[in-house]
């Protein structure tokens, strides 16, 4: 392979601009790696509230999620309607920063407190999400939305690498270790993603409406998805494909949000489990370049089915090993490192790949408003998913948690081959087409 085409802006008619998108990724990995995954829930649980914190941050993960659910496609649809998604972006964004970097503040007892910022800066950030998404088809092409997808992704990985390095520093160099000292993190997470985002913000560019919206915000944004409903037939491939990523992305979800407990089963400790994770980013980045220097030949689908048959024998591999008596495991800890290489490939691949078929199956008048549905998609699974395999772990022991993480993927698959890409992108292009000649004077 040539060195050059490792660069992943080589030859992009409009890099800066991709470069100023994928910097966003690059900026809310800080959110998503010491707030949602790693740091903030042990500091939640052991400072803050110590007597019931496992319930409480599940009830404050779960409700956020929800929030997001409900708000997804009303924030896309006006996203839309009103050529506002960068405000928007950078809205949510910003809200996000300044509410992590009060969470540095937080102590012992500061239980609603803690609650109420982390739910807030949840919805925020994912909502951003949402909407960073829905840039994709405008700074991208049909021909090469997979390779720039998987650069935002890969971009993203790069921030967590940086991230945990960072953080090692911290802890092995400055000396905060122990989950009191962890509140500098937290201020850490807030600068970071404020840092990042002032590329987006000077460089990125929207595609205005061409029509402008009637009537008020509400009525227009109901109309928007009234009529997507309506239209369903014709985005028939973008519904099996939104029923396929739900079901995988139960799996996915799990994953994130129970990585680190199911490392800790396995002895991973401070400063090991952060190489642990150290070890899932560098994978899940190499995934997302792979990906994206690989996908436009083979296509989203056949990308997806490669990595959900990856998650298949991953989480076969943590069925094996769950098998292994609990004494014992600490004995086998290379085994899990070694199928941590698959949990890592399987993040870094599947989620761009996904984000890429949305992208192809969305007409450009209605990207925010598609992606709104998949965001809202995919927080609907994770508060599904999580619960369910929290609630199979608890009452029927480990081995049973990963037979249901494995049917997660399994159905998902099968769900998958009835999506027919050809046809999705088609539809799209027909939605476009159908739409310029009714705005036409």
């Amino acid at each position: 392979m040539k060195l050059s085409r490792l660069n992943p802006f080589k030859g992009l008619p409009n890099a800066k601009e991709v470069w100023a998108w994928g910097m966003y990724d690059l900026a809310n990995q800080s959110f998503t790696l010491l707030i949602i995954t790693l740091l903030f829930p042990i500091y939640f649980k052991n400072v803050i509230a110590p007597a019931n914190g496992d319930a409480l941050w599940a009830t404050a993960g779960s409700g956020s999620l929800a929030l997001v659910v409900l708000l997804s496609p009303f924030v896309g649809a006006a996203a839309d309607s009103y050529g506002i998604k960068k405000r928007l972006l950078i809205i949510t964004g910003v809200i996000c920063c300044v509410l992590t970097c009060l969470m540095a503040l937080l102590g012992a007892n500061d239980t609603a407190l803690a609650i109420g910022l982390f739910v807030a800066a949840n919805v925020s950030y994912q909502l951003g999400e949402n909407i960073l998404a829905g840039f994709l088809p405008e700074v991208s092409t049909p021909r090469n939305i997979g390779r720039v997808s998987a650069t935002g992704w890969a971009m993203g990985y790069i921030g967590a690498l940086l991230l945990i390095l960072l953080t090692l520093v911290g802890m092995l160099v400055i000396g905060w270790k122990d989950e009191s000292q962890w509140a500098p993190y937290f201020l850490l997470a807030g600068v970071w993603f404020a840092l990042g985002m002032i590329a987006p913000w000077k460089i990125l560019k929207e595609v205005r409406p061409t029509t402008k919206a009637q009537g008020t915000l509400v009525a227009n944004t109901i109309g928007r998805l009234t009529e997507t409903v309506r239209q369903a037939s014709r985005y028939r491939h973008l519904s099996r494909f939104l029923l396929a990523f739900f079901i995988y992305g139960l799996g996915v979800q799990t994953i994130i949000y129970f990585a680190g407990i199911i490392a800790r089963d396995f002895g991973l400790q401070d400063a090991q489990l952060m190489v642990f994770t150290l070890q899932l980013t560098v994978m899940a980045g190499a995934a997302a370049i792979v990906t994206g220097i690989y996908q436009e030949r083979v296509g989203a689908k056949a990308t997806l089915i490669f990595y959900l048959l990856l998650w298949i024998v991953t989480a076969l591999g943590l069925l094996a090993l769950t098998l292994i008596p609990a004494g014992q495991r600490t004995d086998n800890q290379w085994a899990f490192w070694v199928v941590g290489n698959g949990v890592g490939l399987g993040l870094g691949g599947i989620g761009t790949a996904s984000r890429s078929m949305v992208g192809r199956f969305a007409p450009r008048h209605k990207t925010a408003e598609f992606f709104g549905l998949w965001g809202m998609t995919y927080k609907s699974a994770g508060v599904v998913g999580v619960l369910s395999f929290g609630v199979v772990k608890s009452w029927l022991g480990d081995p049973a948690s990963m037979v249901l993480l494995g049917s997660f993927f399994v159905i998902g698959l099968v769900l998958l081959l009835r999506v027919n890409e050809t046809s999705g992108v088609r539809a799209a292009r027909r939605a476009e087409r159908d739409a310029a000649r009714t705005q036409a004077p």
